[in-house]
């Protein structure tokens, strides 16, 4: 049994976000094919999380190795990713990267002597074996050039992930959401058909 992270990254209530409506799916096929598996949602907006602030910077760097912050409001996202196999995250694409509550949690789990630890030869990922999968819808083709310039939310999340040690990462994105051209309907549709061979090997 595999226990799934399903990090939920949208202002915007199932149904209506894009990004959603195609990550929903994924999971509702990828449940079908592995039922004993454990999943746990994380609506970021729901759970209300918070930026940093000295007290948490303080706690981070004296004794967090030693486990007793396990609960910690902060600190118990990155324990629950280093606990996870698999790590689902749904985030579009907004102003050039993802929304900001999204860095705020990645801030809680990127956390040294949990999900990362520093070494002689220098840091060292700790989630090692884990596979990612970020879901994201964009107004505009940015995997191309010119417009690939700046790509910085799926990016720095694969760039995040590798130094914690997840290197097992995809991206399903979905372009031109928001040009006049695109039939977004018809390409959520053909999304949801492609997402369940995905889900069938993830």
């Amino acid at each position: 049994m595999s226990k799934i992270l399903y990090v939920k990254a949208n202002a915007k209530p199932e149904g209506v976000s894009r990004t959603f409506r195609v990550s929903d799916s994924f999971v509702t096929v990828y449940k079908k094919f592995n039922p004993n598996d454990e999943i746990t949602t994380l609506d970021l907006y729901k759970e209300d999380i918070r930026f940093l602030n000295s007290d948490d910077i303080n706690m981070s760097l004296n004794n967090v190795e030693s486990g007793q912050f396990r609960n910690h409001p902060v600190f118990k996202y990155a324990y629950q990713l280093l606990d996870t196999d698999k790590i689902i995250i749904a985030a579009p694409f907004w102003n050039l990267s993802f929304p900001a509550i999204l860095k705020a949690y990645l801030d809680c789990v990127a956390v040294g002597g949990i999900t990362f630890k520093y070494t002689s030869e220098g840091p060292k990922g700790q989630c090692i074996g884990k596979k990612a999968i970020h879901f994201v819808t964009r107004g505009g083709a940015y995997t191309e050039e010119p417009l690939s310039a700046f790509e910085l939310g799926d990016r720095y999340l694969r760039t995040l992930f590798a130094f914690l040690g997840i290197t097992d990462f995809t991206t399903f994105a979905l372009e031109n959401m928001d040009r006049k051209s695109t039939n977004v309907e018809q390409v959520i549709e053909d999304a949801i058909k492609n997402t369940q061979e995905l889900a069938k090997n993830f």
